[in-house]
């Protein structure tokens, strides 16, 4: 049931019992649906739709990136975990890039930012090899046909291809594609990648591992390494994606469950932990009590985050401490209800054994979510980083290649200092919600640091205060910190939350960022709920981006 007073904007859920696909793109949504009908599973669904997303959102999600799945129900025990996130080349040193840094970092952006293997592709292998029921090839037909055929350009690419035309117009190879004619496409424009179709239809016909130990890889690495890229075919003839075990909290008699490290699943759980302690729902939706606790929540799990958070093979992350309960209980101690903390003065609990500077994550990505007749339950999530990526097509590929290891240090001090071999903190944190060990909740955002602040809204406005989905998503939402494409760490509020309310959290010392009321910053956030009583799927999107939630 709807909660009367949640917030509406026209969009009703979608309800159907059969399946459901929820995306930031709405094409990719049909494409997941489409094979649903077809007999797929959820895996299937969300394979044909990411491959479209790759196609109709290319400056968030790409072949040259990363992906991270949980998966729950049709038969699945607890829940599985993929992470299909790439390491650092094996020329990746941390000598050959301090050689190279400007102002003390990795450059964002360029080949030397492409220094990490994509993993997403292999993740969809992995995925298809345990619950794909379709034929491989067949998955990427929509996603063929919209690339060489042309997709229409969505109000969100056109503004971010407008902001970003200067690191465009740099890169021949991406501005011919991206800026045809030599001007920016405007919203509802015709975008042709035919380079891109040609390695999706290779892709199709060889498989997954085609795309790491075959022509493609080669031409990738041939590309790259002639504009400064460490990256070697070896590196992508020796990567393979895996599974893992994930991480869990309790919330509210539901067990939340997370990626483990290199995400940052596990402050998202904090989250869920310290809520879990307080009464959420006396403070009422929309008050200044609500936002107050959730921007101290996040404060405190971010400064355990940014001083651990790294590739657990490399630093021996204390998770287990992370999030025991008297632990948690500590933390929570130190959210005070009526003052707001300074941002950046909250200390770590478990001080990292060698002091080091705080480096924020920022980034572009695509959540979504798919659900089948089986009960089988998807939540991925799948990036390029920043928006563009390394603004790099990868020579006549069609790949824009992924920046996200741009976002190691090069201080040997630091938990995320480069290593090759190393995976680097990732910001990327699909979710799901089980109740007596099953699915009820796949949901998750895009956005840096806002995709556990966006978890936490979501969940707590269905749990707490019984939204849909749909109302939950559209709910005004702040952001502590930042996240993709905005430098300043305030808590930013959308509009549409009130100057009573605003006036209070600045009177609590919050440094208030109003924002429009409905904000690109927010991220953009799916959901897909299943309701186990009358059997219906309940979907969500998000229309902050251009996604739809459909079924049938």
């Amino acid at each position: 049931m709807s909660n009367p007073d949640g917030p509406r904007t026209g969009r009703p859920p979608f309800r159907g019992q059969n399946g459901a696909v929820a995306t930031s793109h709405y094409l990719a949504s049909q494409a997941g649906v489409e094979a649903l009908q077809r007999g797929g599973s959820a895996v299937d669904a969300a394979i044909a739709a990411n491959a479209v997303l790759c196609v109709a959102y290319p400056h968030m999600a790409g072949l040259g990136g990363d992906g991270f799945w949980l998966l729950a129900g049709g038969g699945i025990e607890g829940v599985e975990a993929i992470d299909a996130s790439g390491p650092a080349a094996a020329a990746a040193t941390l000598a050959s890039y301090r050689a190279q840094a400007v102002n003390g970092a990795i450059p964002a952006r360029g080949a030397l930012a492409a220094l990490t293997v994509p993993g997403a592709v292999d993740g969809w292998r992995l995925a298809h090899e345990r619950h794909g029921k379709l034929a491989w090839a067949s998955l990427f037909d929509a996603a063929i046909g919209l690339a060489r055929d042309g997709v229409p350009v969505s109000r969100s690419v056109a503004d971010w291809t407008a902001q970003d035309e200067p690191l465009l117009r740099a890169q021949p190879r991406t501005a011919a594609i991206f800026l045809p004619g030599g001007g920016v496409p405007k919203d509802g424009d015709r975008l042709v990648q035919s380079d891109l179709a040609a390695s999706l239809e290779a892709i199709a016909s060889g498989g997954a591992r085609s795309f790491y130990e075959g022509e493609i890889a080669s031409r990738i690495c041939a590309a790259l390494s002639a504009e400064g890229s460490p990256l070697a075919a070896s590196d992508f003839a020796v990567y393979e994606a895996r599974w893992v075990e994930p991480v869990s909290a309790a919330y509210r008699g539901h067990d939340v469950y997370e990626m483990p490290p290199p995400t940052q699943g596990f402050s998202a759980l904090q989250i869920f932990a310290m809520l879990d302690g307080l009464d959420v729902a006396s403070w009422g939706d929309g008050t200044a009590d609500y936002y107050h606790h959730m921007a101290e929540a996040v404060k405190i799990a971010f400064a355990d985050r940014d001083t651990w958070l790294t590739d657990p093979a490399f630093v021996d992350i204390p998770l287990e401490r992370f999030l025991a309960r008297e632990y948690i209980d500590e933390r929570r101690a130190l959210i005070d209800p009526e003052t707001a903390a300074a941002v950046g003065s909250v200390a770590a609990g478990i001080p990292y054994p060698t002091d080091h500077e705080l480096k924020v994550p920022e980034g572009d990505t695509c959540y979504f979510a798919a659900a089948d007749d089986d009960g089988l339950v998807v939540s991925l999530i799948s990036s390029i980083y920043m928006d563009y990526g390394t603004t790099v097509v990868a020579g006549d590929t069609g790949i824009i290649m992924q920046n996200r290891g741009a976002f190691f240090s090069l201080d040997e001090n630091h938990p995320n200092v480069l290593a090759p071999g190393k995976r680097t903190f990732h910001t990327l944190a699909p979710a799901m919600l089980l109740k007596d060990g099953r699915p009820v909740l796949a949901f998750g955002s895009m956005g840096g640091e806002g995709q556990p602040q966006s978890q936490a809204a979501m969940a707590t406005r269905i749990i707490d205060f019984g939204y849909d989905v749909q109302q939950a998503i559209e709910a005004p939402r702040w952001l502590m910190g930042r996240t993709w494409g905005v430098a300043s760490r305030n808590l930013s509020l959308e509009g549409r939350i009130s100057d009573e309310v605003v006036r209070e959290l600045e009177r609590r010392g919050h440094p208030v960022q109003p924002l429009t009321d409905w904000n690109d910053n927010m991220g953009h956030a799916q959901a897909i709920l299943i309701d186990h009583e009358t059997g219906f799927y309940e979907a969500g999107a998000d229309p902050r981006g251009d996604g739809a939630a459909l079924g049938f």
